[in-house]
């Protein structure tokens, strides 16, 4: 088959690569679409390196057809549509056993540890066949939309950690794929205004358009606008959704005392974002993680997308095919778009 192959930190190659086998327990999927993810792109310079292996195949926001079924890998049929929630628990250790399977401290991933969905097909392995993984498609989703279930599953994950309400005021700090999955999730979970900071006036203008208050951090006093749409308190929620080192204490100056700060973007190997702790401290203020996701999110998040009250098709900016994986990736790091998805041959 054809794949794109990650050799080292910015060599991607698409070549051809062993067709992948379905073992005990494991299926086959002939891939119909793969999104690329920011994770993808730190990887692919080098600036995140735990769990990656060269060569490798990247691709974890993916959906496909099954094409070939191990021996006792359940009850999946050949030509089954579905998605795959990418992290699969051990399901045994401390983390799992008290309902964080998202930070098992053994979990592996595709696009990590298991060559991921950048190829014509891809292999699922067992662990993620008996962990319950692999969600049969509802009707009506299509391979885009399917692929951004992980993404969105992710984004529940962070909403949830920070306890995001019914009328609360939110801040989102970077308007890529991830700032617009949280703008229209925050949005149906009944948030009373949603403000987003954003240098890039093609996505502001993106941001305006769904509802947000779109603010430009080189033209506006940032703390200003905040606190005027906010009463002067500041905001009750706030989501930094871009691995920028500098915004991590802005984050900080925007909340109101006794806001809630999700740190959900990751960092690049190596940042370490100077932090006012004083504002911790005296503004009483919580601040969350957010790391991956748990199959509840992904069965919810395919379940929102499929019913319509999520709508993720908009999202996808780029649809190029597996040849031109390499212009896909330069599109997806140049901020061109929003979703950028390599289609498969499913």
């Amino acid at each position: 088959m054809r794949a794109a192959v990650l050799h080292a930190p910015g060599d991607l190659r698409v070549q051809d690569w062993p067709d992948p086998v379905a073992g005990p327990g494991e299926l086959v999927l002939k891939v119909g679409s793969a999104a690329i993810c920011g994770t993808d792109i730190r990887i692919f310079r080098g600036r995140k390196n735990k769990g990656v292996h060269f060569p490798t195949v990247l691709g974890h926001e993916f959906a496909g057809r099954i094409v070939a079924i191990g021996a006792g890998a359940g009850d999946f049929k050949i030509g089954e549509c579905v998605g795959v929630d990418p992290v699969y628990p051990c399901g045994r250790c401390a983390y799992c056993q008290s309902g964080r399977e998202n930070v098992c401290q053994n979990r592996q991933a595709m696009g990590y540890e298991f060559d991921g969905a950048f190829a014509e097909y891809v292999r699922i392995p067992a662990i993620g066949v008996q962990r319950g993984n692999i969600f049969r498609l509802p009707e009506g989703i299509d391979w885009s939309q399917a692929a951004l279930a992980e993404p969105l599953g992710c984004v529940l994950n962070g909403q949830e950690n920070m306890g995001i309400g019914v009328g609360d005021s939110l801040v989102i700090i970077g308007f890529g794929p991830i700032g617009a999955l949280h703008l229209k999730t925050a949005l149906v979970s009944g948030v009373r205004q949603v403000l987003v900071v954003e240098p890039n006036p093609a996505r502001r203008a993106v941001a305006a358009h769904l509802g947000a208050v779109a603010i430009d951090p080189k033209s506006a006093d940032v703390a200003e606008v905040v606190r005027n749409a906010t009463d002067g308190l500041g905001a009750d929620a706030v989501i930094v959704a871009i691995g920028v080192p500098q915004v991590a204490n802005q984050a900080l100056t925007l909340a109101r005392k006794g806001g809630r700060i999700n740190m959900f973007a990751g960092f690049s190997v190596g940042d370490m974002p100077p932090i006012d702790v004083n504002l911790i401290h005296y503004n009483e203020l919580t601040i969350t993680g957010a790391s991956a996701l748990k199959r509840r999110h992904f069965g919810t998040a395919l379940a929102l997308i499929a019913s319509g009250r999520i709508d993720v098709s908009d999202l996808v900016t780029h649809r190029l095919p597996l040849a031109e994986a390499g212009r896909a990736m330069a599109i997806a790091e140049a901020g061109e778009g929003l979703k950028i998805v390599v289609e498969g041959p499913a």
